[in-house]
């Protein structure tokens, strides 16, 4: 059996939080969510994430985990990463093993007009959380990072070797921001640190800002999908699932020791699709046409992402199983479930 840690996980009432968080249950591993459960969308999709992870809500008890490190098997607190004290009293008092960073203020979109968001979120939070890493002797964190990195790099596949300082987006430069802020805290204070680019990630729980989240829900209205750049978009569309088995295989591979214990992985499908096949698949699964309203490419926007996984392959026999029709009909299936859509296509909330 492999061996069980205490993890912390940021941001588990997000979309990937979530799967994690239930991969680490199934696994055995005594895990505590963290979560601000701020309102960017819906918080009731969020809510119903923590209660299939098993969470009453309304009986959350920040004292005990605050206050108590004898805890075991899995808890939830809601906390924002910009509140340091209450931070560095959580690690003191649940001595982590391992910790997973994946809260961050999300939307390429989003930070064009609220960049102020990203600076307390991606930038502030992320420093407290390596100073609390450094203080408590983390033996690993693990971060997401982002495709977007790669901004205005046009060499295809997008490899970790690659050039990443040309951002288009400031989200995009948040992440890249953290990469570098990682850099230094690993070759400072010999800190293990994982960075996690991930790739257009889809599926059941997903984030309703997501384009194939939009599209679903613009179809069964039957309202038009706004397509940008005329359509000639390629997205490395990555399953979740598959994303959550990336993130498993790495909770016990640390980089290796010599100018700073610090690697980067792409996770990614290693295969794009056009977008408009995407669009093509659900109307298919959703049986309606989509009415297409057509743009041109937007500001913050990259034309083709496509993720080199050799690394990641290599270090733990990652390889995507699961392929995009696959994945869009899984998360249909969800989709049509939590919005209780019947035969008429009646879209309620979940």
């Amino acid at each position: 059996m492999k061996k069980r840690f205490r993890i912390l996980v940021t941001g588990s009432a997000g979309f990937i939080g979530h799967h994690l968080m239930l991969a680490l249950q199934r696994a055995g591993h005594h895990t505590v969510g963290l979560d601000a459960l701020n309102n960017y969308y819906d918080p009731k999709l969020k809510f119903r994430r923590l209660q299939e992870q098993g969470f009453n809500t309304e009986e959350i008890k920040y004292d005990t985990l605050l206050s108590n490190s004898t805890l075991h098997g899995s808890y939830f607190i809601q906390l924002d990463l910009a509140d340091a004290p209450a931070l560095q009293q959580l690690f003191k008092a649940q001595a982590f093993d391992i910790v997973i960073n994946l809260a961050a203020q999300a939307g390429v979109r989003h930070s064009i007009d609220h960049p102020e968001q990203y600076v307390a979120s991606n930038l502030v939070g992320f420093a407290n959380i390596l100073e609390c890493c450094r203080r408590n002797r983390i033996k690993h964190l693990l971060f997401a990072s982002s495709s977007s990195v790669y901004g205005l790099n046009q060499d295809i596949p997008f490899s970790t070797s690659h050039r990443t300082d040309e951002p288009i987006s400031f989200y995009a430069a948040t992440k890249k921001a953290n990469e570098v802020m990682a850099h230094s805290y690993a070759h400072l204070y010999s800190l293990p640190i994982t960075g996690l680019r991930f790739f257009t990630v889809y599926g059941p729980w997903g984030r309703p800002d997501m384009a194939y989240y939009i599209f679903s829900k613009a179809i069964v209205e039957g309202k038009p999908i706004r397509i940008f750049n005329y359509g000639d978009m390629l997205r490395d569309f990555t399953y979740v699932d598959d994303v959550v088995e990336g993130v498993m295989q790495l909770l016990d591979v640390k980089p290796a020791t010599g100018k700073a214990p610090y690697k980067l992985y792409n996770i990614g499908n290693n295969q794009p699709e056009q977008l408009m096949e995407a669009v093509a698949i659900l109307e298919r699964l959703l049986q309606r046409k989509a009415k297409l309203d057509l743009h041109p490419i937007q500001p913050g926007d990259v034309r083709a992402t496509f993720a080199d996984v050799e690394d990641l392959a290599l270090e733990t026999g990652f390889k995507p199983q699961t392929s995009l029709r696959e994945g869009l009909s899984k998360f249909i299936d969800w989709f049509k479930m939590y919005h209780k859509i019947n035969e008429v296509h009646a879209l309620q909330e979940g």
